[in-house]
């Protein structure tokens, strides 16, 4: 299980800190929306068989495999982002479906540039 949350969101949230954050005070920026990983993929395999289908049987969850856990990786990381909310006032303005379907069609849109970086 992760917390996961839209980019803008999370500069958004920097900024507020940079600008309005208390001396001293602790916060955690998240954007309440836990999913486990599995279901992360699945979204995503979702939002491509829709957007950018594949000639592959079975769409892209013909493509899904599985890999062991790396040893000591946490099965859950929680985030607790209500100090940010309750004195700076921030919350997320994405939630996790629309932050993916921004995320998915941004590189869509972009390949060329994933490409060159892929490349190195």
């Amino acid at each position: 299980m992760r917390d996961w949350l839209f980019v803008d969101d999370h500069t958004a949230a920097l900024q507020l800190l940079f600008e309005r954050r208390v001396p001293g005070g602790n916060y955690s920026v998240g954007g309440n929306a836990a999913r486990r990983n599995l279901d992360v993929v699945r979204s995503s395999r979702a939002l491509f068989d829709e957007l950018r289908p594949t000639a592959h049987a079975g769409g892209y969850a013909s493509l899904l495999s599985f890999v062991a856990d790396l040893p000591g990786d946490d099965f859950r990381y929680a985030i607790d982002a209500s100090n940010l909310q309750r004195e700076l006032g921030w919350s997320a303005t994405e939630n996790f479906e629309s932050g993916l379907r921004t995320t998915v069609l941004w590189y869509l849109e972009n390949s060329a540039w994933a490409k060159r970086v892929q490349s190195g």
